[in-house]
Order: structure tokens, then sequence, then C-alpha cells
């Protein structure tokens, strides 16, 4: 789901809507198969609004913290990277395909490269503006970072204890994670550590890690400004109609995505 923030908008204006984020998990509602891919009672029907979709999305980790060096937490770094390396070349981007609209034609992406940051980090609590600065300044500073580019989506992941705060709410508290733009220009993803039952909803760490990273890259590569490509404006966007419902695709676990073209999450 979006956070519709950025640099120089308020959290509610930025898109004439609430925000909208990856919600906590509910314990006492786990759906079978057959449930997960029912629709919903009264049928979502995303929209194109004309905004820019990722057609080839190109996906940059950064691993925000020293604590990723830690051998912990560096095997659930790894795994991320491995996620990536496989998803963007995988079924879930074929079924993103009938979102394509005349010249934009959604297709495989690539996992352009990955970084650890560990200074400046944050410690306990990190903000979407504080995120929002150390990425401007990275891809100002550090040529590790690859410059933005229409395709460019950078997924920042969090360490550990390090809570992200938007909009008034906190990850664990409100939310799992989200996707968001700087003016239009510079697409990126917030993910927090799921250290919290919400945020992993019965799946392991690093199963709800590639679950919610699921949802909001089909959710980035669709709506790229949130609420200006495809979206419901009673139900958001393609991965909010389906969370929480999750699908094997090879080895990872991912988050099924609302269709279209099926009437359903598949």
């Amino acid at each position: 789901m979006t956070n519709q923030s950025s640099s120089t908008r308020s959290v509610v204006a930025a898109h004439g809507d609430a925000i909208r984020i990856v919600p906590l998990h509910v314990p006492d509602v786990t759906p079978t198969v057959d449930a997960a891919r029912a629709a919903p009672a009264v049928a979502p029907q995303l929209s194109y609004r004309n905004g820019p979709l990722l057609t080839a999305v190109e996906v940059f980790t950064i691993f925000w913290g020293a604590a990723w060096q830690q051998s912990a937490n560096a095997a659930l770094l790894a795994h991320v990277n491995q996620f990536f390396d496989f998803i963007l070349t995988s079924p879930l981007i074929d079924q993103l395909s009938e979102y394509s609209v005349p010249g934009k034609t959604i297709g495989h992406g690539r996992h352009t490269g990955t970084l650890t940051l560990t200074a400046p980090a944050p410690k306990h609590s990190t903000t979407d503006s504080a995120i929002q600065h150390m990425l401007q300044h990275e891809i100002a500073t550090n040529p590790a970072l690859p410059q933005p580019t229409p395709n460019t989506l950078y997924f920042v992941y969090l360490p550990p204890g390090v809570k992200v705060v938007q909009g008034g709410s906190a990850s664990c508290q409100a939310f799992c994670g989200y996707h968001n733009d700087i003016s239009g220009q510079i697409f990126y993803a917030a993910m927090p550590y799921p250290g919290c039952s919400g945020c992993t909803g019965g799946l392991t760490a690093a199963d709800a890690l590639t679950s919610t990273s699921s949802h909001e890259l089909c959710e980035a590569i669709t709506d790229a400004i949130p609420g200006q490509g495809w979206y419901d404006d009673n139900n958001g966007e393609i991965g909010d109609i389906c969370a929480w419902k999750t699908k094997k695709v090879g080895a990872f676990t991912v988050q099924l995505e609302w269709s279209n073209k099926a009437n359903q999450c598949v």
C-alpha cells in the first residue's frame, strides 16, 4: 500500500487521498487457499489515471544500518537480494502485463545492485522525511548508488529494532511498509524489519519480508506515483486488495495481487 507524502507535500494532501500502508496482519483471519483467491464481496476495479508505470523496473536495495553486517541479519539480507534476483523475471511480473497501456508495456525488470549503508544510520526510529533525505543525499554524493531513471525503484530496508514513523503512525503499530515518490522523480519503498506478529502474519521473518516486498514492488510498478497509476478509489492499489494472501513463486513467498482480468486475487 502507499504512503502519500513527499518532501514538499503534506501526507494527506499529496494525492488527495488518505495514507495507505501495508496493514498489520489480523491473526484470526487466515484464509484458505480458495478463500484467498476469491473476489471481495464488492469486486474492485482498478482504473488507470495516466501516471507513470515502471515498465522495466530496476530495483536497487539499500540496507540501512550497521546491524545488517551482523551474521544473523546478513543471512536475511542475502535472502532479500536473492529474492529480487529471481522475482524480477518471474511469473509474478508476467501477471502484471495486463496493466500495460499504449506506449507503456510492463515487462521484466532487473536487480541492479545493493548497498549496506552504515553511516549515518538510524538508531531506534526514523521518519519518512529522513528516508527521503538519506536517499537524496546518497544519490547526490555516493557513486555506489545509481542515478534515478524512470524505472529505478530503491528499496530501503531498516534493521531490527528501528521503527519507521510517518503520518503520525509507526511500523509494527499501524503498518508494515509502504512505497512513495519524491516529487515524481525518485521512487522508493520503505521496509521496516518485521519485528512483531502483526508484520509476520504467522510467517518467518524472511517470508514476511519477501511477501511485503512483493506487495510494494507490484504496487510501485503499476502505480509509481500513488493514486496516479492503476488505482481504485475505494480499495487502493493492486496489493491493498489482497493484503496477507500469499503464494509461492519459485522458492519465495509473495503476496497475491489483484487482477482486473480475472476479477480476483491471483
